[in-house]
């Protein structure tokens, strides 16, 4: 089967996304997230972005307990039912409407979550586009006008994706060799050498292949749009467009 535009998912996320955030529906995040979860499992890449859907989800959900702590210990009070009280802070009188502790509402708790939950829903659609494309493949189209920050923004994408695989790696081939579970200090100084390798043969790789000494940029096997690319952005827009109209 012909491989998808690695600009096909990268739009239709992004439809997503924007839909999620004009619809502010709980309710439609969680079936974006399913949505995407069910597009990673079928089309997510080899490489070391492939678990960036993974462990977006995981920021997400630390995002959503911050979210949620910072609006039971700070914040606006909001009227209704009380689920428990909070030792209060009196604070000074040119920060007014801001409280520290005191009594904790549902309603005040659930804005939290739900604010905490739209962003998160974000970060995770983001997260499979990123699981399902070649950020190699996806140079390759951007226009040459914004192809360098397209570079950086890459390099920054996968920078994670990659120290998550390098210490899952360094750690089996220490417990190898001592057969027990090494520790996070042994871990370190593998892992800082590993990368500046990296970085060093990233540069080395760049300067070979002449990296900003043209402005124009050549293509050796030009990657063109299909109709099945075209329909699933035209879904991904038209579902944005239903969670806007719901």
């Amino acid at each position: 089967m012909k491989p998808f535009h690695p600009l096909t998912f990268w739009a239709l996320f992004s439809c997503l996304a924007v839909g999620v955030i004009a619809a502010d529906s709980a309710t439609l995040a969680l079936l974006a997230v399913g949505g995407a979860a069910l597009i990673v499992k079928f089309y997510k890449q080899d490489g070391p972005w492939s678990a960036s859907f993974h462990w977006s989800l995981i920021a997400g959900l630390v995002l959503i307990s911050i979210r949620a702590l910072t609006g039971i210990l700070i914040g606006v009070p909001r009227i209704g039912e009380v689920l428990f009280t909070l030792p209060r802070i009196n604070l000074p009188s040119w920060l007014p409407g801001i409280r520290i502790g005191g009594p904790v509402t549902w309603e005040r708790l659930s804005s939290s979550l739900h604010e905490g939950l739209i962003i998160a829903t974000v970060i995770a659609l983001f997260g499979a586009a990123n699981s399902v494309t070649s950020p190699h493949k996806l140079l390759r189209v951007l226009p040459s006008r914004i192809y360098q920050v397209g570079v950086t923004l890459t390099i920054a994408t996968s920078v994670f994706p990659q120290l998550i695989s390098s210490i899952a790696r360094i750690r089996q081939a220490q417990f190898l060799r001592s057969g027990s579970k090494p520790r996070i200090s042994r871990i370190a100084i593998p892992l800082l050498e590993e990368s500046l390798a990296r970085a060093v043969h990233l540069a080395e790789a760049m300067e070979a292949r002449g990296f900003g000494q043209s402005k124009s940029q050549s293509r050796y096997r030009p990657i063109n749009y299909s109709l099945r690319d075209l329909a699933w952005i035209a879904s991904g827009a038209l579902v944005a467009v239903g969670m806007v109209a719901l």
